[in-house]
């Protein structure tokens, strides 16, 4: 499986996350730098965590409309597997490959703790490897990770099971609605996520629980 990692200025999250594709999948990354205008040829890109330029404006609102991610877009709509995680949820919602937007936290307090996760969709490129009820620590590090959404959309997302993961047993750090904790696109090519699986996948990290959610990527 080939992977891509986008890098942009402020971005802190990129080797966590290349350290997990390829501890799992046997495979290096390739790392995308922002201002590139192609990715390479890959199954799977990861735009990953951080704090892309120190969150000015919002949260991804300036990453979103960096070169790369015109590409991104595009390839997406021909079936290239989008994957953004926290920060990388904010850029791809902000660059409209999901639907809905991330605000502040309800106590607008930033938060770095595990929360419980549940998963919701099991039949995802992320998540093929659970099962739908499946419920695993995972840590979360964000300031702006409510996910809000009109209420059609909301409808929509929750009557096509677009809603792959839910902060479980009275965890949610953010106020989400609905609890929710990642989603993804119609076409089943682009997930959306605040927790960091990437943190949660050997025993140095004290738990491996998100490991199945990086073998369903070689499932796929």
């Amino acid at each position: 499986m080939k992977s891509a990692v986008v890098v942009f200025p402020g971005i802190n999250r990129e080797r966590d996350m290349m350290m997990a594709l390829e501890s799992i999948t046997g495979a290096k990354p390739v790392s995308v730098w922002h201002t590139e205008t192609e990715l390479p040829k890959v199954d799977l890109v990861v735009v990953p965590g951080g704090f892309s330029y120190g969150d000015y404006l919002r949260c991804g609102a300036i990453a979103a409309r960096s070169p790369i991610m015109q590409d991104i877009r595009a390839k997406s709509l021909k079936g290239l597997k989008v994957l953004g995680v926290c920060n990388g949820f904010q850029i791809i919602t902000e660059a409209g490959l999901l639907p809905g937007v991330l605000v502040r936290n309800a106590d607008l307090r930033f938060v770095c703790r595990e929360v419980r996760l549940a998963v919701e969709n099991d039949r995802t490129f992320f998540t093929n490897r659970m099962k739908k009820g499946d419920v695993v620590s995972c840590p979360v590090a964000h300031g702006e990770g409510n996910y809000i959404c009109d209420a059609e959309t909301l409808k929509r997302l929750e009557g096509e099971n677009r809603v792959v993961f839910r902060y479980a047993e009275g965890t949610n750090p953010n106020g989400a609605l609905n609890d929710i904790a990642g989603i993804v696109n119609e076409a089943g090519t682009v997930i959306g996520m605040m927790p960091h699986p990437e943190n949660m996948i050997e025993p140095l990290h004290g738990k491996t629980d998100c490991r199945p959610l990086f073998e369903s990527l070689l499932a796929a």
